[in-house]
């Protein structure tokens, strides 16, 4: 259960980009063999996309590599990291929490007032409800990262 706590994000993202080659493949099968295209397949990569992108923000904090400007952090003296990594964690959750509420928001507008997806007329909201979990596994991994970052005596040095 541990191992697929510590690669959860992993998953998420190996088995929609699966999904998204083997629906992409399947449209240019049918588009080459009956010259008709699959509509739907367009709507589903595109909402495979922006799981992609959130689960594998969450594998970039995880791993230490998300996009940072350390300039400050690496002349800073080293009472300071401490802080500035702090800091700087709080300021992401911040935005992640700001992120997680607008999605919930979005979610609770696609359900009560019951859209559609333009290709397969299926609730829109089926789309958007995974996006709030990935923001959570975000702040997740952002704070496991800062909590590692803090407990190295040779990042704080």
């Amino acid at each position: 259960m541990m191992h697929l706590w510590r690669h959860l994000e992993e998953a998420v993202c190996g088995t929609v980009f699966l999904l998204m080659t083997l629906l992409g493949f399947i449209n240019v099968m049918v588009r080459n063999l009956s010259n008709y295209s699959l509509a739907s397949t367009q709507e589903l990569v595109i909402n495979g996309m922006v799981l992609l992108t959130v689960f594998g923000a969450a594998i970039a904090a995880k791993k230490g590599q998300h996009l940072a400007v350390t300039v400050l952090y690496d002349i800073a003296p080293r009472s300071c990291k401490r802080v500035l990594v702090l800091l700087s964690t709080l300021l992401i959750i911040f935005t992640l929490v700001l992120c997680t509420v607008f999605t919930v928001n979005l979610l609770d507008n696609q359900y009560s007032s019951g859209v559609v997806s333009s290709a397969l007329q299926i609730p829109q909201w089926y789309y958007t409800l995974i996006v709030p979990l990935g923001f959570v596994m975000l702040m997740i991994r952002q704070i496991e990262l800062a909590v590692a970052e803090i407990k190295k005596p040779e990042a704080l040095s």
